[in-house]
């Protein structure tokens, strides 16, 4: 993860600036940019958001999005995943989706690179969590397991055929298993 210190730099100004590939992040003041995805990570997150959409977008419950950047909280993110419940997509006037998502998302999905620090990631699940986000989750490839942010920034790891927590009203059943055999052609 490249990190950029730049004094006075503002979210404002961060804002302003162009896009990079991959994402840069403004968080306390810095720029950092996410390592480029991978594999695990580019197959999870396609398959993921497939998977939560299936079920949730002709039902207009929820949508999931990949890489889409989040700004509240004097913070700018791209998690790989987010899911905003129906309601609280943000719309412009004309009823189309917003460009800009400034808000906190209902589910935030973070699945590590090998080059990423995993503190800095769990630092951002739990920024959500304090900020609104109703769930978190750090998916971490290598180790196999996945770490939960519930509210109140409570954690709690699952691993193997554990079923994942998934908003409610989702009728969706995963388990970190399953996750991982998408990883297998």
């Amino acid at each position: 993860m490249i990190t950029t210190t730049t004094k006075k730099l503002t979210l404002e100004k961060f804002l302003e600036l162009p896009e990079t590939k991959p994402a840069s992040e403004f968080v306390d003041g810095k720029i950092e940019q996410k390592p480029m995805p991978q594999g695990e990570n580019s197959r999870i997150q396609i398959k993921l958001c497939t998977a939560i959409n299936q079920v949730t977008e002709s039902a207009k419950m929820a949508y999931a999005f990949p890489e889409l950047r989040c700004t509240f909280g004097g913070r700018s993110i791209v998690p790989d995943v987010v899911v905003f419940e129906w309601e609280k997509i943000p719309r412009t006037e004309k009823g189309r989706i917003a460009n800009r998502f400034q808000t906190y998302p209902d589910w935030s999905i973070e699945i590590l690179s090998p080059q990423q620090s995993y503190l800095k990631v769990l630092d951002n699940l739990l920024f959500c969590s304090q900020e609104g986000t109703k769930l978190g989750w750090l998916i971490h490839p290598e180790e196999e397991f996945i770490l939960v942010v519930f509210p109140e920034q409570k954690i709690k790891l699952f691993k193997d055929n554990d079923l994942l927590p998934v908003l409610n009203n989702i009728d969706l059943q995963l388990t970190v298993q399953d996750i991982f055999d998408w990883l297998c052609f």
